[in-house]
Formats: structure tokens, C-alpha cells, sequence
């Protein structure tokens, strides 16, 4: 921080200096600092209580508890020089015990702390002036919501990367350095939001939205991959009593398994997607010509592998791809419902071995020619 001077047209540097030495108290000064003027930390905030020990079976207390514009319940936590190695578990802990607080409770809090500062005024009128609503019940400490904000003259490194790391996982953790300054016999304060850094408060927001999402689908995948794996394993135990067709096939965490037919690049597949399973042959050989070659090839024969299998397929030429394909496949069902099994199975038990004998002559037939 720097004086300007002036009349010499020049700046002067304005040494920083510890609350130690000015004899500042945690509780005595910055403390009382924060709560008689709560907008140093950047935003509109109602204090309402400090040195707040209700929690349930414990006797820790937190410096400052405050509510923001959006009813969210804020943890306050002051140090002085230093933070010391344990506040992030500390603020974690209060933070956990603010989240089980009704809008009942909220009120008893807030009335206690007016009443110990001498305010006459009702705590149901303020919040609600405060939130600018009629009822504050409406978005009072809704969910997990609770945000955490730390002030300090110094943050370890302990405290910094712990703090990086529940960022991404969603929690409002904001972190004040707080430097006092000395010129003469002038104090200055300067509170400088440091974690996240204030121009980029609301892109680490976002990226941290995004990284709780991608973790999501993570989730979602891995347990799409087990309930697959498990459905194959039984499809394919049943499948194989009444063909040889996957019998060298293992169970797999993909949405469909895959056996040969003879021919290089022409295979049979069984797939379950969301709502549908199908039982399908795909020509994906080296190039597309080739493949849309075997296929019209194929599509000669149509009308008689329809009636050995006796049933219409869909004809998939695909004309914008590599690969053709020709499936059978049934729609409607949820196959990730473990209660819609036995009919997923049924219907390809049924249907994979007349697909798979009249198609399997007509490829062999076909490959022998080319």
C-alpha cells in the first residue's frame, strides 16, 4: 500500500505490520471490526450472532454466523496472523453443524444476539427486510447451502490447497487476508479476497460446476458399466443353451457383445441401449466399398432370409458411413431395471438363432463368390 504525496508528487510506501504488534485482539478487535461493518467482505451481510456455542452436544463455538442477500447461513471465522494447521477442519465442523438449523431455530439465534446487544427490534421483521420477503421461511438455510468465509493475516499452505480442493466439489469457501498497516500514527485495514480471487470468484464457480458434473456422469457410468456387466453375464449363460454363437465370449461393461461369422469384418451383435435391445449384423470391414458392396450382396437374399427367420428386419445401408447393418430390435423397455430382465433375455433367446442361421448361409454363400 502506498500515500500519495501530493505536493511532492511522489508515493510513499506504507509499511505493513502484524495485529501482534498493535496489540489487536482476535476477538476484542477484528472480530467486532467485521461484524459492526460486515460490507469490508464485499457484499451485503446480516450478522446474526457471534461467539456462537449452540451447537448440539459440543461446546465449540464460531466467531461470526451471518445470513447473505440469498438466505444462505455464513460461517465467519476470524485469526489473526496466522491460521494454524486445523481451521479448514475447524469451519468444516461448524459448517456441518449450521446445516441441521431450521428457520425456527435461525430465528431463536438471531433474537438472542439482539437482545445481548441491547436491540429492541423483532428478528422476524429484520431478516425478512433484510431478504425482502414476505416470509423468510421461503429460502432460509435451504439445503446444503451454508457458505464459509475465513479472514486471516496469513494462510498457510495446508489450509490454501485444502481450500482449492472443496471448491471443486461445490462448497462456497472464501478466504480474507487481512493486513494491517501503519503510517505515523495512522492504522489502515486492507481485506483482499485472496481464494477464489475476486475477478475470477464466478469462473471457479462455474468450473466447479462443471467438474461436480463431469464427476457425476463419472458415477454414472461406473454403475451403468456394473449393471451391464452383471446383464451380460446371465444373457449370455441362457444364450448359450441354445447357440454356440457367444460361447467364447466374455461378459462385457460396453452396451452390446460381439461374436464372428466367418468373414472378416462381418459380425453378430446383441445391444441394449436405454429403452431398446436389438439384435443386429454389422459389415465394418476395411473400406466403406467393400462393405457396401456385402451388403447389397446381402439385400439380394432379403426376401429369403426374412422368411427363414420370419420376421421383417431393418435393412441400414447407411450411405454416409463406413459400415451397414441389418438388425431386429424391440423398443420400450428400461433396460437398466433389473425387473425387465427376464423378458430382455427371452426375447433375444427366441429370436437370436433363427437371425443368426438364416443370415450366417446367405454370408457364407456370399464370401464364397467374392
Amino acid at each position: 500500500m502506498f500515500l500519495i504525496n501530493k505536493q511532492l508528487n511522489r508515493i510513499e510506501k506504507i509499511q505493513p505490520t502484524t495485529f501482534k504488534k498493535l496489540g489487536f485482539k482476535e476477538r476484542e478487535h477484528l472480530q467486532e471490526w467485521i461484524c459492526n461493518n460486515p460490507s469490508c467482505l464485499n457484499e451485503e451481510l446480516l450478522i446474526i450472532q457471534k461467539e456462537f456455542s449452540g451447537f448440539y452436544d459440543t461446546s465449540e463455538r464460531l466467531d461470526l454466523l451471518a445470513v447473505d442477500k440469498q438466505g444462505n447461513l455464513v460461517i465467519i471465522e476470524n485469526k489473526l496472523d496466522d491460521t494454524g494447521r486445523d481451521v479448514t477442519w475447524q469451519v468444516l465442523k461448524y459448517a456441518s453443524y449450521c446445516s441441521t438449523l431450521n428457520s425456527g431455530q435461525i430465528i431463536t439465534i438471531f433474537t438472542d444476539y439482539l437482545s445481548k446487544t441491547g436491540s429492541t427490534d423483532s428478528a422476524e421483521e429484520l431478516l425478512e427486510d433484510f431478504l425482502e420477503l414476505s416470509d423468510y421461511r421461503e429460502k432460509l438455510n435451504i439445503g446444503n447451502t451454508q457458505r464459509i468465509i475465513m479472514i486471516s493475516g496469513e494462510f498457510r499452505k495446508e489450509v490454501t490447497s485444502s481450500v482449492l480442493w472443496l471448491l471443486n466439489f461445490g462448497l462456497r469457501v472464501q478466504c480474507f487476508k487481512a493486513t494491517p498497516f501503519k503510517n505515523d500514527e495512522q492504522l489502515f485495514l486492507n481485506l483482499e479476497q485472496i481464494i477464489p480471487i475476486k475477478e475470477a470468484e464466478d469462473y471457479v464457480i462455474s468450473m466447479a460446476k462443471k467438474s461436480r458434473e463431469e464427476m457425476g456422469i463419472q458415477e454414472d457410468m461406473k454403475a451403468r458399466h456394473i449393471i451391464r456387466k452383471k446383464f451380460w453375464t446371465l444373457y449370455i449363460k441362457e444364450v448359450s443353451k441354445v447357440t454356440s454363437l457367444y460361447a467364447n465370449v466374455s461378459p462385457s461393461k460396453d452396451h452390446w457383445i460381439s461374436a464372428g461369422s466367418g468373414v472378416s469384418g462381418v459380425t453378430f451383435s446383441s445391444a441394449v441401449t436405454g429403452d431398446s435391445l436389438r439384435i443386429e449384423l454389422t459389415i465394418s470391414g476395411k473400406t466403406q466399398e467393400e462393405n457396401k458392396h456385402f451388403y447389397n450382396l446381402l439385400h439380394q437374399k432379403k426376401a429369403q432370409i426374412e422368411s427363414d427367420f420370419g420376421q421383417r428386419l431393418e435393412w441400414e445401408r447407411m450411405d454416409d458411413k463406413r459400415m451397414s447393418r441389418i438388425k431386429f430390435q424391440l423398443d420400450g423397455l428400461d433396460t437398466f431395471n433389473e425387473s425387465n430382465w427376464n423378458k430382455m433375455i427371452e426375447f433375444m433367446v427366441h429370436y437370436v438363432p433363427p437371425f443368426e442361421s438364416s443370415i450366417k448361409k446367405a454370408i457364407l454363400a456370399i464370401n464364397k463368390k467374392i
